[in-house]
């Protein structure tokens, strides 16, 4: 299982400061390149409200200019003890960083203006979970079936989706110089095993899917060629 990681005290901190800057673009002190606002996003409804894609999230260089920073900082290997101990096979790289700033940023780009309207348990979308992840996979690493657990971040705070952004993919630079990103679908199942979707990297494509008790079963497939980069929060319902 996946948590989605964070606390009420990063949630609460600063949130009217994050606001007030997350509007100019980009995370705290300059570390992170400026998201610019989305005006017409493209919602693909793969299962109703329980998972969709937003094609062109991110521009490619927004895309870039993450992995960049995500290099600079450093990745941690993450696996897992796997299916014989009762864990999902877990194969990749990690950076996890506490950012208000960046998560607003992310979120009043247009994140915010996809959930308006959806509502869980009584609770409305509120923001992002400051905390932030960086996943890298290299050849031959995935993310076995598993789901994705929601969060109480205290005060009446959940999170009920996760938000992934593929840093890399169909439409990057590398697609024409013999570096494109083979495999690294995520695949999500019903409750049979079929097949619900299929979604593959393509650069600056969101991805987001209902997580906690009603999460769809899902993984992420080997790269077979190059790296995938993937930016993770979640959003956060009160």
């Amino acid at each position: 299982m996946e948590p989605a990681a964070g606390g009420a005290g990063q949630q609460r901190q600063n949130k009217a400061s994050a606001s007030k800057k997350a509007k100019k673009g980009g995370g705290s002190g300059g570390r992170w390149p400026a998201v610019k606002p989305k005006k017409d996003l493209r919602i693909n409804r793969l299962k109703g409200t329980h998972l969709l894609t937003i094609p062109d999230f991110f521009t490619s260089a927004e895309a870039k200019a993450f992995v960049d920073v995500a290099e600079s900082l450093g990745f941690t290997h993450q696996g897992s003890l796997g299916p014989l101990k009762g864990e999902a096979y877990r194969d990749n790289d990690r950076i996890s960083v506490t950012d208000p700033l960046l998560a607003q940023a992310i979120w009043e780009s247009g994140i915010n203006r996809i959930f308006t309207d959806v509502n869980v348990s009584g609770k409305v979308a509120t923001g992002l979970n400051p905390n932030i992840r960086f996943y890298r996979y290299t050849e031959g690493q995935r993310f076995g079936r598993h789901i994705d657990e929601s969060v109480d971040l205290g005060d009446g705070s959940k999170t009920y989706y996760t938000l992934l952004i593929y840093l890399s993919g169909k439409g990057s630079a590398k697609d024409s110089s013999g570096q494109a990103l083979v495999g690294g679908e995520t695949v999500f199942y019903d409750q049979r095993g079929g097949v619900v979707a299929e979604v593959a990297p393509v650069q600056g494509l969101a991805l987001l899917h209902l997580h906690g008790a009603k999460c769809m079963l899902h993984e992420a497939r080997v790269v077979k060629k190059n790296a995938k980069y993937v930016l993770r929060s979640d959003v956060v319902f009160s």
